[in-house]
């Protein structure tokens, strides 16, 4: 079988957590059936370019373009969640989920969402408000981490 590493994506999200315990959701602007009025977390693809740039600095330029140059956090240096997907019409995607926590700063959403949240994360909302290869993360993200939910 032949395999086109141009037809796959890899992503990082970022499960910004707040003093509260709340994650920051972005809400996608997206028409996609899949995506549209589904929870998104900050982050996004790396780029081509991109193959030699540490993580830490890729996490870095996407909240920043998705969430604002002011928001300052803590980022957990390694992963602690991955999903795969492949929807119909679209290209294989990795998903790979990093925690931070946030300290400050004003959330200033991007193009590519049209407004956020602070939640709980729980099973319901897990269940019903994100696409299904989040789910799939976050449910890794709980038995990975030794989370309860």
């Amino acid at each position: 079988m032949h395999q086109d590493p141009a037809d796959f994506n890899v992503s990082l999200k970022v499960l910004l957590t707040n003093k509260k315990g709340e994650h920051l959701v972005l809400f996608a602007r997206s028409t996609s059936t899949i995506w549209h009025g589904k929870y998104d977390f900050p982050g996004g693809r790396i780029n081509n370019n991109e193959i030699n740039v540490p993580f830490h600095k890729l996490i870095d330029r996407e909240i920043k373009e998705e969430v604002g140059t002011a928001v300052r956090y803590t980022l957990r240096p390694d992963p602690v969640a991955m999903s795969m997907c492949q929807y119909p019409g679209e290209g294989k995607k990795m998903f790979i989920l990093f925690e931070a926590k946030y300290l400050s700063g004003t959330i200033k959403i991007s193009h590519e969402h049209w407004g956020y949240q602070w939640i709980s994360i729980t099973p319901s909302v897990i269940k019903n408000k994100f696409p299904s290869v989040f789910k799939d993360m976050m449910k890794n993200y709980f038995v990975w981490n030794n989370k309860k939910k």
